[in-house]
């Protein structure tokens, strides 16, 4: 099973709205290989963008933008580990993938679905497609545009023959690092949005695959156009589409360009890493995330019954020997699980239906736990001996959890659960905060070496509101936790 998910734009930090896309696709992952497939999955890593050329030039003091990138991209994959999400098989950069992007385009000017425009710009022709706008189902003749407003630039869209079509290719400009363009055979400059995935998706799936996923945000005109280029090379591009839904807060999307955005490092100091891959994890993919301090505390509560009674049992079988409820994921992913669950998971990951067994599953440990501190003596088979009923459901408890990526005796959550429920102190989540509270750290160092005083005193208020105390030494800053 092939699947091409669309990463990050590594320009800022990571915000709770990604990592609902990583989430999505890795229940889906796990399903699948679950059920005997082996997957191949690709998310790339765009690290070369108009935001990221944008931000790094403005920062105090201004960054190379590669290493702008590189820094974000060191906190998405931070982020990606505290919440469980499993590595992509490959996870390609844009900018290690420059020579097939050039080769794509050529395919495509031969072709005679793209042309050259007098400023150097390589553009699609939309017009050349009879299909475009068929992912979406919009009519040509029905568009104003077909570029992201994020990608709207005037130079740009000067040269167009029609307004319609969209940057293959970027022309270099004097005004952006001359090393943020490539030479190719129609002048020097970079990639459009668009051009990395359907080269990378050729690269390391071929030229057709079984699964495209993203953000439903992705649909247009990221994955049209991304469709468009691939249709137009001759490539038969993706089988199906997936799309996961928004996070919203107070009803309204979330987003960086809003302002409304929660910072996935902020967020892991006042609530466990497994508390919030529950509550973005556990509804259907096509189904909007209303995210809240009562989404967060309902996650709260449901881990901790969830990760206590796996606890109790597994207290209650530990004699010192090898615990029975401390089976290896191996033997975990191994167990049948419930005709009802993988029903559910089957109908379109019913993730409803799912956790309605998760919680059946919960409440007959819970009985079964009750029962055996009630009879501590153990009988002669699992039918007659309460502690065997507990070691039985304990296990399929785990199984259904493991299939959502929360099974607590697994990394990542394995130390905060044996170290005592709902610790968020320790393993994973603290490596995470510490690499992302590092950035800003680093920042602020370099803001006090260049006397830029009122700089570093926001970027230490910034921590202060976020509950880390940071305290100055002659070796460095150090910090921890209020």
């Amino acid at each position: 099973m092939t699947i091409y998910l669309c990463g990050a734009t590594v320009q800022g930090s990571p915000h709770i709205g990604h990592m609902r896309s990583g989430i999505a696709f890795d229940v889906l992952r796990r399903w699948l290989e679950r059920g005997g497939q082996e997957v191949r999955l690709i998310r790339n890593v765009t690290d070369i963008d108009d935001k990221i050329l944008t931000k790094s030039a403005a920062a105090e003091p201004p960054v190379p933008w590669w290493a702008w990138a590189q820094r974000f991209e060191r906190e998405f994959d931070a982020a990606y580990r505290a919440l469980g999400v499993t590595a992509p098989t490959y996870e390609p950069r844009a900018t290690g993938h420059i020579p097939e992007m050039i080769d794509l385009v050529q395919r495509l000017l031969d072709a005679g679905h793209a042309y050259i425009g007098e400023s150097g710009n390589v553009y699609y022709d939309v017009r050349s497609l009879p299909g475009y706008g068929s992912l979406t189902n919009q009519r040509l003749e029905d568009l104003a545009t077909t570029e992201d407003e994020s990608q709207l630039d005037d130079d740009v869209e000067a040269d167009k023959h029609d307004p319609r079509d969209f940057a293959l290719w970027k022309a270099a400009k004097p005004s952006e690092p001359a090393d943020a363009a490539w030479d190719a055979p129609w002048g020097r400059g970079r990639p459009g949005w668009h051009l990395e995935c359907s080269a990378m998706s050729r690269r390391y799936l071929g030229e057709t695959f079984d699964i495209h996923g993203g953000g439903i945000d992705l649909r247009f005109p990221h994955h049209e156009n991304e469709q468009a280029q691939s249709h137009g090379a001759g490539w038969g591009f993706a089988r199906h589409w997936v799309h996961n839904a928004w996070v919203t807060i107070k009803g309204e999307k979330m987003s960086k360009s809003l302002g409304n955005s929660l910072v996935v490092a902020e967020l892991l100091m006042r609530y466990n890493a497994a508390v919030l891959r529950l509550a973005l994890g556990t509804v259907h993919h096509r189904s909007t995330v209303e995210f809240s301090e009562e989404t967060l505390a309902d996650a709260e509560a449901l881990w901790e019954r969830l990760s206590g009674a796996i606890l109790r049992a597994y207290e209650s079988c530990n004699d010192g020997g090898q615990n029975p409820v401390d089976a290896p994921a191996e033997q975990v992913r191994a167990r049948a699980l419930p005709a009802e669950f993988t029903a559910a998971m089957d109908e379109d990951l019913n993730l409803a239906g799912a956790m309605a067994v998760v919680h059946a599953t919960l409440k007959a440990l819970n009985v079964a736990l009750a029962n055996a501190e009630a009879s501590p003596d153990r009988g002669e088979d699992a039918g007659s001996d309460p502690h065997g009923a507990v070691i039985g459901l304990a296990l399929d408890l785990r199984a259904q959890l493991d299939v959502l990526g929360l099974d607590p005796l697994a990394k990542p959550w394995r130390t905060h659960v044996l170290d005592g429920v709902g610790s968020s102190q320790g393993g994973a989540a603290m490596e995470t905060l510490d690499r992302l509270i590092q950035d800003d750290l680093d920042e602020r160092a370099r803001a006090r070496s260049a006397k830029d005083w009122s700089r570093a005193d926001a970027l230490r208020d910034k921590l202060t509101r976020a509950g880390v105390v940071v305290e100055d030494s002659p070796s460095g800053a150090r910090w921890h936790l209020a």
